[in-house]
């Protein structure tokens, strides 16, 4: 792999900013970002990337590439946890293994907006229905998860409000709600819409990731001294597997001939866990599973990971096999 791409994604401003907030833990310095600016954040990240992607989309319109990459992304999002689930429950007990499966079968939204600040900085164009993917991705995991919980589980009297209560949190999820609805408000106004918004959603969009990512290297530095608990086992998990989704993940979008500015979103999607939908849902939903093990798995181990290798690494692999097919 070029050195250049990795020297360049390691010296974003965004990702440093990362590497402060790990540092500042590992010395015990007291900075902290007070709550609730870090959920702001959170949601201005979503508002912002939703209304691009749904101007987007309102040039590019519904064609059969659309459909063909958000039916993978959808497709993908039920076999993940699938999989994930059978190799989890042989170690861990079912509730766990069903958490961590929902974790990494759903998807980091930061980690998307990461990969799509990665790609603007090398100019490559990417579709406005990855947004929708994104949106897509996140809820059908934790109902998998959730359901394969209940079907192994040996206590079964609580099943109907298991399966009441997921289906309504995942449909229902704020940040499913804010970045589809920002997604058909930037589609129905289109230009108006982005420049109605400017600079909110512009200008200032790499300073507020940046800061975002400064709270994101604090949690994360917090949450390592938890993967004690985890075990070799589930640590090696947290990294393998999110290269095996995005090794199926590449060779899709080769099948499809899907181009690279999609393929890379794609892939990073498949390749990410999620550290704040699936824990609101399994926290409601699924109180016997250990949050001391799939929180810290996905946001100390897996985020790090494909924000400061997986996004380049899965790039030059895909810009690779596009030269040389």
């Amino acid at each position: 792999m070029s050195s250049d791409i990795l020297i360049q994604n390691l010296l974003n401003p965004a990702v440093l900013f990362f590497f402060l907030g790990l540092l500042a833990v590992f010395i015990r310095s007291d900075l902290e970002i007070p709550q609730p600016i870090p959920k702001f954040l959170s949601l201005y990240l979503l508002l912002s990337i939703g209304v691009k992607g749904g101007v987007e989309l309102s040039h590019s319109g519904i064609t059969s590439h659309v459909m063909t990459t958000l039916g993978i992304a959808v497709f993908m999002s039920l076999l993940v946890p699938l999989y994930s689930f059978y190799i989890l429950k042989k170690r861990v007990s079912i509730y766990d293994a069903g958490a961590i499966a929902a974790t990494y079968g759903s998807i980091s939204a930061v980690t998307f907006i990461t990969a799509t600040s990665f790609l603007k900085d090398l100019n490559i164009e990417y579709g406005g229905h990855m947004v929708a993917a994104m949106a897509l991705m996140e809820s059908p995991a934790i109902i998998v998860g959730v359901l394969l919980i209940n079907i192994y589980r040996k206590d079964k009297n609580d099943e109907e409000t298991s399966y009441g209560s997921i289906i309504k949190e995942a449909l229902t999820n704020g940040s499913v709600v804010l970045i589809l609805g920002s997604l058909i408000i930037g589609l129905l106004g289109g230009e108006r819409t982005e420049q109605a918004l400017e600079p909110f959603t512009g200008d200032i969009f790499k300073g507020m990731l940046a800061f975002f990512l400064l709270d994101m290297g604090l949690l994360a530095g917090k949450r390592i001294r938890s993967l004690r608990k985890a075990g070799s086992f589930l640590i090696l998990f947290s990294l393998i597997i999110p290269v095996i989704n995005a090794a199926i993940g590449i060779a899709l979008c080769q099948l499809f001939h899907i181009n690279i500015g999609d393929s890379l979103l794609l892939v990073v999607l498949l390749a990410s866990a999620s550290y704040i939908a699936v824990p609101a849902a399994i926290r409601i939903t699924v109180p016997e599973a250990n949050p001391g093990l799939y929180v810290p798995m996905s946001l100390a181990i897996t985020f790090p990971f494909n924000i400061i290798l997986g996004i380049p690494v899965y790039y030059h692999i895909l810009e690779y096999l596009n030269l040389h097919t």
